[in-house]
């Protein structure tokens, strides 16, 4: 394994995954130097940590002057590549490496990672906790939580990552031996050149690996459908529609895992979890779960406790005969229409928030036979009204707190009332966690 003892090395990006990154690579003997277009007090607040002084701190881009004797840039999956001088890095040799191609080259360990415009922290939290029962020593973490360099150099038999769009625009060698990929559906076009661009990064997840390597993949997803032809690994495909003579499939009221001539089912009514999305995603970890050798009796035991994770339709509380759930995790269209999927109910849908710039549009069916009204709040509000109108009834409000108490007017007994917003939260929070905890604020609120 390379080091970087004595080495120059620029971390671009000083977020959690930016600055585990500086510390590593300090911890090896680095020359370090952190750069963010914030200001370093502000940066510091936000992490709730003090930079070391052994790292030098840049507020303000890297430009082509600073590319001279540089060994290696990391990027912060929060930075776009094409805010690098990427010709003059191409000229000096120096390699971009993102932070998890960094942390999974000092990995000890397997690495099974989990990617898809929706689903993945859930199906890393199921896969995790269903390793954790049949290995001493698993790591949980990448986009979900804490980072992977954070996890170098100690033991480990397995990595359970969630891996990003923005994280895998820069992997390099990295290789899970098992890769789950859940779905392919529009999401930050205002990233993305277009959405085969977005689609080719998700992708990535897959690139690296051989024969020796699994890919567990949704085959009722189009998107990966026509692209599975490229994938190198054993494919262990997943479906909701259809039974499948390898893999896991749904049979009635049971997920069937098929693997050579070994069976096992698994009952649907063991989740928790609610909604058609969450069958998928715990077809999705069994696959995974049975192939890094995980024994049955661990995936039930695992799918029966698992509560499902905080503001991803997510149960608030039952006032005056509505249902309240919180969706706010729901930053893409995707996202919301599996979730109005899993309603048989008539729904009041809160939606809006910071416009990523994806088509509102195939919200419409769905809409026009479910929804009892749409509230629509924020930044997104009136593009939404245009592309949604004559759907439902629709309202507009400018927050999120008199969307709730709007909703609470319109819903009827019987009814649900998600928030599940297709955009991301920015406009109003700092984060999609930051804005449920204000739409539950708002429910608790609520008299009933």
């Amino acid at each position: 394994m390379e080091t970087f003892g004595g080495k120059n090395i620029f971390v671009v990006g000083a977020g959690r995954s930016g600055l585990a990154a500086a510390l590593l690579l300090l911890r090896e003997g680095a020359r370090v130097t952190l750069l963010d277009e914030r200001p370093k007090e502000a940066v510091e607040q936000s992490l709730g940590a003090a930079i070391p002084p052994q790292v030098a701190f840049v507020n303000g881009r890297m430009d082509e002057k600073a590319v001279f004797g540089i060994d290696l840039v990391v990027l912060s999956p929060g930075v776009p590549a094409s805010r690098l001088p990427l010709e003059a890095l191409r000229r000096s040799g120096a390699p971009v490496w993102g932070e998890l191609e960094l942390g999974f080259r000092r990995f000890r360990g397997s690495v099974a990672a989990v990617s898809g415009t929706n689903g993945k922290s859930t199906v890393t939290t199921l896969l995790g906790e269903m390793a954790s029962r049949a290995f001493p020593r698993v790591f949980v973490g990448g986009n979900l939580g804490t980072p992977l360099t954070e996890a170098a150099g100690k033991p480990f038999d397995w990595g359970v990552v969630e891996a990003s769009s923005f994280q895998l625009e820069s992997i390099d060698t990295f290789r899970p031996k098992v890769a789950v990929l859940l779905n392919i559906t529009e999401d930050h076009s205002d990233r993305y050149q277009d959405f085969a661009a977005y689609a080719e990064a998700k992708m990535a997840l897959l690139r690296n690996q051989g024969a020796t390597d699994v890919a567990v993949i949704n085959v009722d997803d189009p998107e990966i459908s026509a692209r599975a032809g490229r994938i190198p690994a054993e494919k262990i495909p997943f479906s909701l529609t259809r039974p499948l003579g390898e893999g896991v499939c749904l049979d009635g009221g049971e997920m069937v895992y098929r693997n050579g001539a070994r069976e096992e089912r698994y009952p649907r009514a063991l989740l928790r979890i609610r909604g058609t999305q969450n069958v998928e995603n715990a077809m999705a970890a069994i696959a995974a779960a049975r192939r890094i050798g995980v024994p049955p009796e661990a995936v039930r035991d695992v799918l029966a406790a698992f509560p499902g994770l905080p503001h991803r339709v997510e149960f608030v509380r039952k006032a005056r005969g509505v249902s309240w759930f919180n969706d706010s995790k729901g930053t893409n269209v995707g996202a919301v229409l599996k979730c109005l999927d899993g309603f048989p109910e008539p729904v009041v849908l809160i939606a809006g928030g910071k416009d990523k710039g994806i088509d509102f549009r195939p919200l419409r069916e769905p809409l026009r036979r479910k929804a009892r009204a749409v509230v629509l709040f924020g930044e997104a509000r009136g593009r939404m009204e245009r592309e949604l109108s004559g759907t439902a009834p629709l309202a507009t409000v400018d927050t999120l707190a008199e969307a709730v108490r709007r909703a609470a007017g319109l819903a009827r007994q019987g009814d649900v009332v998600i928030l599940s917003p297709a955009c991301s939260s920015f406009d109003q929070f700092r984060n999609f966690e930051d804005r449920g905890e204000a739409f539950r604020r708002a429910v608790m609120e609520l008299p009933g």
